[in-house]
């Protein structure tokens, strides 16, 4: 039998990258706003109560911005990602797939954090999530590396050797963060500054060339 679904046995993917990247680019968008869905007050409260309600929302307005700011970021090395795929095969579109999908679910792991952020539960669940996305995401540039045939010409082995090298650092940052929570979840969460440490580590060649 010849026909495999989704075209996944074939060396090269049906679907072209800007096709994928498109579909990326609505989940994400979908996922940014509903994330904003979860900012609430209830209705009907006296005027004297207002403020303490915003009070208890401002939780949630903190993981909802730093969820924003994940999944932008994410988006955005998405974007630099595809600039090095030429054609997309098997292991690109699963790795993709994936993402997108843990992507479209990280409302979930926000909205624990921010009604449950002082436990080791939600804490280890949202650190996970994000430890996993910068995986898959690494794991796509590790492909290109092994598989040339799938990277654009101008695609330095270099450049894709310090991607992969600064996505190992920011995975450790959070897997580590896991075992931290269980001591303290508080301390887990300053864990997760050290993610911005990385970028000192983290130098793009200054030419595309091995």
């Amino acid at each position: 039998m010849t026909n495999h679904p989704f075209g996944l046995r074939r060396r090269h993917a049906a679907v072209g990258p800007e096709r994928l990247l498109a579909l990326g680019d609505a989940v994400f968008s979908i996922a940014m706003t509903l994330l904003a869905l979860d900012i609430t007050v209830p209705d009907g409260l006296p005027e004297t109560d207002v403020a303490g309600a915003v009070a208890d929302a401002v939780p949630t307005m903190g993981a909802y911005l730093l969820s924003f700011a994940v999944i932008g970021t994410l988006w955005l090395v998405q974007h630099g990602l595809f600039r090095l795929i030429a054609a997309l095969d098997r292991w690109l579109l699963l790795l993709y797939f994936a993402l997108l999908a843990l992507v479209a679910a990280l409302p979930f792991p926000t909205r624990l954090i921010s009604e449950y952020g002082e436990t080791t539960t939600a804490t280890a669940c949202y650190a996970a999530a994000i430890a996993l996305a910068v995986a898959l995401m690494c794991g796509m540039y590790v492909r290109l590396l092994v598989n040339p045939d799938s990277a654009a010409p101008h695609t330095s082995r270099a450049l894709l050797k310090v991607e992969i090298r600064h996505g190992v650092l920011l995975v450790l940052v959070f897997a580590t963060s896991i075992p931290v929570a269980f001591y303290s979840p508080t301390l887990a969460k300053y864990w997760w500054l050290l993610a911005v440490g990385t970028r000192l580590l983290y130098r793009k060649p200054a030419a595309a060339q091995d």
